[in-house]
């Protein structure tokens, strides 16, 4: 016997008529609906058709894609709270992941390097297929422990703060220099463990690897040290030729670096070759391989920094401008922000505008990451060097996107206050600028229908900032005559909420 979730109609109903309502109401397709998610089209129309049961992660893509404002992820919160669970006689079928028989990996490469606040693993692969059946998709595990020798005090800080899609920013790709994206799907999502499935698709089409095929996947996330431990543990789960890891730590941290060897039979003892140790600049790389590693194994490296940060010299700050080119935010000096962007067409354009919007939301989540924003957050494609006339605004406190396409302030409350904003295009510095209370705004939808929204307050605020964007203006534009911009170390707002 086997325990598994089986829903009722009648539950079914609550989460699948709201996502058919809501294609029918953006009068997307199906196949439209999978595409702007990210999912296969078969998923989607499983979840519509009440054969497969929707994840949170569904339904908060879907809510994206259909711009519901979060009635899908209400509706799916009322579908969980519902659901039963009874005892089935046979297990649901599942698409089995790729076996020892059929993948071998070449090369397993595992770089993870520390900032000194954040840790991002850079995972890549060599992918041989030595079945007889095309592979369509390749799982992968990300496994945080604060804490491995509490398990107690572990529990409860995923409990508290558990690791999140967001904060991953997981992004994936085939082929040699990244060559083509990879679609991911969440298989199982807990407060401190990740497993997903990379698919060989993305938006072009796909690209199944064939018997006798081989080919480099390559995925990167992020997690910030207060909820990674100082372990990097590698499993061998299929036959593998070569493994290798780097640990890339500040010089100034002294780091110390040591690796163990469990396996399923034995205790865990010294890696048997050492570990290299190279300095370079500022940086300090350990490095170890080991070649035909058994299955089963389990290589761990673990680290101590013997000097704190806080007691020792810090490596120089990037300034905000430098990390939001690197995170691709276009700067000021590019002329695509001086000059009004290119309007759509819809809704014969409604796909590039789809894109577009998955492009804002996706680079809004690299920024979110790297800055807190008590304010809430807005974005034009401009920014991103996409010269078309769309925007998103993240109100504060709320995932809840607005979708601004077509944007344009046709009347204002004549009421006005004076805030302080910055801008991700030149984020060094902040400036006093006065702004309607109450905003006016036609814009579009995906389907062509012009409406006209009513914003207030800082909303209404984001929306006039992102609006200009849309229109080559930049609030330095909007400052008071003689008025100048303080640099951010004079500026004592970040990181909260607007003041009225």
């Amino acid at each position: 016997m086997a325990t598994q979730d089986e829903d009722s109609p009648a539950h079914q109903d609550v989460f699948v008529g709201e996502l058919r309502r809501w294609r029918e109401v953006r009068g997307m397709s199906r196949t439209a609906v999978a595409v702007a998610m990210g999912y296969s089209r078969s998923y989607v129309s499983k979840v519509e058709s009440g054969h497969e049961r929707p994840s949170r992660e569904f339904a908060k893509a879907a809510d994206d894609a259909l711009n519901a404002g979060g009635a899908l992820r209400r509706a799916w919160r009322e579908y969980e709270a519902l659901r039963p669970v009874v005892v089935r006689s046979t297990p649901v079928e599942r698409t089995p992941e790729p076996s020892a028989r059929s993948l071998f990996v070449e090369h397993d490469d595992a770089e993870l390097r520390y900032d000194g606040r954040t840790y991002r693993a850079i995972m890549r692969r060599r992918l041989v297929n030595n079945g007889s059946d095309p592979i369509t998709r390749y799982m992968i595990r990300i496994s945080v422990d604060r804490f491995p020798g509490d398990p107690d005090l572990s529990n409860q800080l995923y409990r508290d703060r558990p690791l999140t899609w967001e904060e991953l920013d997981l992004q994936a790709w085939c082929g040699e220099d990244r060559s083509e994206p990879m679609r991911w799907v969440a298989q199982h999502d807990r407060d401190a463990f990740k497993e997903v499935w990379l698919q060989f698709a993305n938006d072009s089409g796909h690209f199944p690897l064939y018997p006798g095929q081989s080919t480099w996947i390559e995925y990167t996330y992020t997690v910030r040290d207060d909820k990674w431990g100082n372990w990097f543990q590698r499993a061998v789960r299929l036959p593998t030729s070569l493994l290798s890891v780097r640990l890339d730590f500040p010089e100034h941290l002294d780091p110390a670096v040591w690796g163990l060897h469990t396996s399923m039979t034995a205790e865990s003892m010294p890696f048997r070759t050492a570990i290299d140790e190279q300095r370079s600049g500022n940086r300090r790389v350990f490095a170890w391989t080991t070649e035909e590693p058994p299955m089963h194994a389990r290589y761990r490296l673990e680290w101590h920094f013997r000097r704190k940060p806080s007691t020792q010299p810090a490596e120089p700050a990037e300034k905000p401008s430098q990390v939001m080119r690197s995170l691709g935010v276009v700067q000021s000096d590019d002329p695509i922000l001086h000059r009004p962007a290119k309007p759509f067409q819809l809704p014969d354009e409604a796909e590039d505008a789809r894109r577009v919007i998955a492009e804002l939301v996706s680079a809004a989540k690299r920024v979110s990451a790297a800055h807190t924003f008590g304010k809430g957050i807005g974005l034009a494609a401009n920014q991103i060097g996409i010269d078309r006339a769309a925007a998103i605004v993240f109100p504060p406190g709320t995932d809840d996107v607005i979708m601004l396409l077509n944007a344009r302030i046709i009347e204002n409350g004549g009421r006005y206050d004076e805030q302080y904003e910055g801008c991700l295009s030149f984020f060094d510095v902040r400036g006093l600028v006065p702004r309607p209370m109450v905003l006016h705004v036609e814009h579009q939808d995906l389907n062509g229908a012009r409406k006209i929204t009513i914003f207030e307050r800082g909303v209404a605020r984001l929306v006039a900032h992102e609006i200009d964007h849309l229109h080559g203006t930049l609030y330095t534009d909007r400052l008071p005559p003689g008025a100048e911009a303080i640099p951010i170390e004079q500026y004592g707002g970040s990181g909260l909420n607007w003041q009225y």
